[in-house]
């Protein structure tokens, strides 16, 4: 699949950074449960890849993927790690190359224009939109709608499920972000049925 094709699979994708190699497939499974299959493992954690590697391994119904990757190196330990698809915070020549060489696909952040149009013409379509809140949110979306026609974005940063519907009645919004659905209280108290249940809620956010 390519991010077009993940992104139609959920309103939501969950951004998890696992600290505890023992949490990740619990935390996964009550996500899936709940409704939410595309998740992003961030690479900020010494136990990341293993705790990816893990999830793609038990837990076969979600789309796993990679997050905070920040270079050809990272792209190709996440893609021998099983992950589906890799995200970026931005994008340099390097690993937009790097991407297009391996066949991973690759959602490249960017905060203006001119680096959505940098990114159009190498092919990317879909891209995040990072950090959403602090550079302008809804309006900069709403703003660059008719320029930028031809895109779409996954905002992350800064969105929590009061906010998250807003987002999502955009059009030119595939998809968005966010961790609130797995908070680090429920994550330490193990509740992985409260998180089940944030899961549903955003699971039921709806698109256009």
């Amino acid at each position: 699949m390519d991010i077009s094709a993940i992104a139609a699979l959920t309103p939501v994708v969950p951004v998890l950074t696992i600290e505890r190699q023992a949490v990740a497939i619990p935390l996964a499974q009550a996500l899936v449960r709940g409704g939410l299959r595309v998740l992003e493992i961030t690479l900020r954690t010494g136990v990341a890849l293993e705790a990816l590697r893990a999830i793609v391994g038990e837990v076969p119904d979600a789309v796993v993927g990679a997050g905070t990757v920040l270079n050809g190196r990272q792209l190709e330990q996440a893609r021998q790690a099983g992950a589906r698809f890799a995200v970026s915070p931005g994008c340099t020549p390097g690993l937009a190359a790097a991407a297009a060489a391996s066949g991973l696909p690759l959602l490249p952040g960017v905060q203006t224009v001119s680096e959505a149009m940098s990114l159009a013409e190498r092919g990317f379509t879909v891209l995040k939109f990072f950090p959403a809140e602090p550079e302008g949110g809804l309006a900069w979306l709403k703003a660059v709608a008719a320029p930028l026609a031809g895109l779409r974005f996954c905002p992350t940063g800064g969105i929590g499920l009061d906010t998250a519907p807003a987002y999502l009645s955009l059009a030119n919004v595939a998809c968005v972000g966010g961790s609130w659905m797995a908070p680090g209280d429920a994550i330490a108290a193990q509740d992985w049925a409260r998180i089940e249940r944030l899961a549903a809620a955003a699971a039921n956010l709806k698109r256009p």
